[in-house]
């Protein structure tokens, strides 16, 4: 995608409707009358709702400066996502720009190009320079330590996993109280990963604020740059922001995605940067913990 804005892409659509030929302006209106609908439309499906042929469809996506059809419907998502309804306290939103009244198939639609919309910017914003220096900071650690809570500690057990593969001592508690106990037995030699994809989150925080005393490195993944976290943490890799969420859920589930990504792209550069020393780990762990539990066939 390139000059399309994808958060304001229903309205740039909007805006350029009036100046488009007939046919196309016919394409804009099915759009604009639901995008939802339209969303989980393929484009045989929206030329035939629109009256038109498919080679239309494609003009009107050139018309858009945009990449692909997947690419319309990845920011017909976005901008469905990004918007917030007008619905007073009895909001019909459930989470990432779910509605409560959507059919089955359009939930999978929305869950479906949430979570590739959510791979796609987090790797937009995944600098090449912070990640070498991170991977560094990971190969000299005495040990990894992890603080998260809620869905990202998922995303924290995810990195213990693939990080011990390789040879390194990786710590992780679920309980909060735990978490902020070990961040006091910390060295200047550890290395702490602070999950959060609002970066405001407290038990999080206060971690980091006791390994901080004790002269850890602090890398934080958040989404958000101008965040309390992000403001104390030594060096930050960014991750794709929460979509629109109803105030009832309040966690964003595709931006676990993002978070995912950064984990197992660090993971995939110590691996091969370091891959003399890792190899030796990976061999091991499979051939004595991951071989025996695969059946044997024939």
């Amino acid at each position: 995608m390139s000059d399309a804005d994808p958060v304001n892409l229903l309205h740039q659509i909007s805006r350029r409707a009036g100046s488009m030929s007939p046919a196309l302006r016919g394409v804009a209106e099915v759009i604009l009358a639901d995008p939802e609908a339209a969303q989980a439309m393929s484009i045989t499906e929206l030329a035939g709702r629109a009256g038109v042929a498919d080679s239309t469809v494609s003009r009107f996506i050139r018309d858009l400066h945009l990449d692909g059809y997947n690419q319309l419907r990845l920011g017909i998502a976005q901008a469905i996502y990004s918007r917030r309804a007008d619905v007073g306290t009895d909001s019909e939103w459930v989470y990432e720009g779910i509605l409560k009244d959507d059919p089955q198939g359009v939930v999978i639609e929305k869950v479906l190009h949430g979570s590739i919309d959510a791979l796609v910017r987090s790797a937009e914003r995944i600098d090449p320079e912070t990640v070498s220096a991170i991977v560094d900071r990971v190969h000299d650690a005495t040990s990894l330590y992890f603080v998260a809570m809620g869905s990202s500690s998922t995303v924290a057990e995810s990195a213990v996993l693939r990080f011990t593969r390789a040879g390194k001592s990786c710590i992780f508690f679920r309980d909060q109280s735990a978490q902020a106990f070990g961040a006091a037995t910390l060295r200047p030699t550890d290395l702490l990963f602070a999950i959060s994809d609002s970066g405001d989150s407290t038990p999080v925080l206060a971690a980091v604020e006791i390994a901080r005393v004790h002269g850890v490195h602090i890398v934080a993944l958040t989404s958000v740059l101008q965040s309390a976290l992000a403001g104390m943490a030594d060096t930050v890799m960014l991750t794709s922001g929460a979509m629109a969420s109803s105030d009832v859920y309040g966690e964003s589930v595709t931006a676990k995605w993002g978070q995912l990504l950064a984990i197992d792209v660090l993971y995939a550069n110590y691996a091969t940067r370091y891959f003399s020393e890792a190899e030796e780990h990976l061999r091991e762990s499979y051939l004595s913990a991951i071989k025996p539990t695969r059946s044997q066939r024939g």
